[in-house]
């Protein structure tokens, strides 16, 4: 690679392309054997280990630490341009030059998320048994981060009223079926009485009421 003006370099394209080579090496790891001069054992033929590839490996590492001096240039660079943006705004008086430079300020913080993902995908390229980067460990820099949800001991609004409900509704209806199984006990309980006690209660309460008609009647 020759080597160009931190100016010149595309650095999303070099993120974009590190982030797709780590991606891929990540799944199929004796493919950079050949293409990188790695030497990396996953027992296939084409793992291709008796072939010579140290020129692809030089080359590749000489790319590799010409991205990463040119990527900490840019860090510097655009650090030292933020400090600068924040003195242009604290002396900006209309709304437009604040617009312009809060664009600016921007673009120098996406630039720094750029410079900052490659800085973190090279180091593990620069051994001969690298280790590759999946796809959960790098936030890309031209992706929106996910903010995570704030933990609320609040509940929302709605909940404490309709658990408040679904209880009442419970209760009353634990209290309802309490209240009608007790009066269908209490039937229960009645008739059966009335069907234990029928052929004799009420058949003795007849004959006796009977004895004492008769008795009278034949006093």
């Amino acid at each position: 690679m020759v080597r160009k003006k931190v100016e010149e370099m595309n650095f999303t394209y070099i993120e974009c392309l590190l982030y797709i080579f780590h991606h891929l090496a990540h799944k199929t790891p004796n493919a950079t054997n050949s293409l990188c001069g790695y030497k990396i054992v996953t027992g296939q033929p084409s793992d291709r280990l008796g072939e010579d590839f140290s020129e692809n490996h030089k080359d590749f590492t000489e790319r590799l630490r010409t991205i990463d001096d040119l990527s900490k240039a840019m860090v510097k660079k655009l650090t030292q341009g933020m400090a600068e943006q924040n003195k242009l705004m604290a002396a900006a008086k209309t709304d437009g030059e604040k617009d312009i430079i809060k664009r600016q300020k921007l673009n120098s913080t996406i630039g720094l998320r750029t410079c900052n993902n490659i800085l973190a995908m090279i180091p593990p390229l620069h051994s001969k048994s690298p280790s590759f980067i999946g796809d959960q460990k790098i936030k890309l820099s031209w992706k929106e981060a996910v903010k995570p949800p704030v933990p609320s001991t609040a509940p929302a609004a709605g909940t404490k009223r309709a658990v408040t409900a679904a209880t009442d509704s419970s209760t009353y209806a634990v209290k309802k079926g309490r209240g009608t199984g007790g009066v269908q006990n209490h039937l229960v309980n009645r008739a059966l009485e009335g069907l234990y006690h029928g052929g004799r209660t009420n058949g003795r309460g007849r004959g006796w009421g009977g004895r004492g008609r008769r008795g009278r009647g034949f006093r």
